[in-house]
């Protein structure tokens, strides 16, 4: 894969109309884009059949977790939708759930292990007595053995992931800030360059993009950092 092929652009903005003008905006330099739960309660689930009847690749990012029946039927609604990934938090029964009600569809399936906004006291308070780099560790070793496509992690656990789910599974991490970028509310937050050294074989960029002034110039830019490593 080239460095366009693993940039996926979050969408993380409150409209339709703004989506659709920052994908123009962004026009060929970016062929993947993420829709959440923000774009998604505002029409994205359209907006995200348009974008792949368009070409483009759809990470849709809805971390699903519910009893096996209703994570079954959602995945199997989700494939037909012609969407490239999706999220379910990475819970063994729900995995397996997912995995068989993908089979042979081309949704890759991505277990999100720990978010990059929880450190090691929001993990405590959550109520795990495991570290942030544990219960990555173990969640990415259930998501291997459920037969997901891959794991949404911090890039700072990548290369602790790759070496437990081996060459085959896609490693997605968010908390992307290019160098010099403020964090925001992320707090496991790694460059471009460093994610893909690590082992990651996607990086989702959201406000670094889509709040700059010129959102292609900064996508531009994220692609060189990317050019490095690959």
């Amino acid at each position: 894969m080239q460095a366009r092929d693993r940039l996926i652009v979050g969408l993380d903005i409150p409209t339709i109309a703004e989506a659709e003008k920052m994908v123009a905006a962004l026009g060929d330099t970016v062929s993947f884009y993420k829709i959440g739960y923000q774009l998604v309660f505002a029409g994205g689930l359209e907006f995200a059949r348009d974008l792949a009847k368009d070409g483009r690749k759809v990470f849709l990012d809805m971390k699903l977790l519910d009893i096996d029946n209703t994570v079954a039927k959602g995945v199997e609604n989700i494939a037909r939708m012609g969407m490239t990934m999706l999220t379910l938090h990475a819970y063994p029964k729900a995995m397996r759930a997912a995995v068989e009600a993908a089979k042979g569809s081309d949704l890759c399936l991505l277990g999100v292990t720990v978010l990059t906004s929880m450190d090691a006291a929001d993990v405590t308070e959550a109520g795990y007595a495991q570290t942030p780099e544990q219960l990555v560790r173990t969640r990415a070793a259930q998501a291997r053995e459920a037969g997901m496509g891959g794991i949404v992690c911090s890039a700072e656990e990548s290369r602790a992931v790759r070496e437990i789910v081996g060459s085959g599974m896609a490693i997605v991490t968010p908390g992307i800030r290019p160098t010099g970028a403020d964090a925001g509310d992320q707090k496991r937050v790694v460059t471009p360059g460093d994610a893909l050294r690590n082992g990651s074989t996607h990086l989702v960029v959201g406000r670094p993009i889509v709040k700059a002034s010129d959102p292609k110039a900064a996508a531009e830019a994220i692609l060189t950092e990317m050019q490095a490593p690959l």
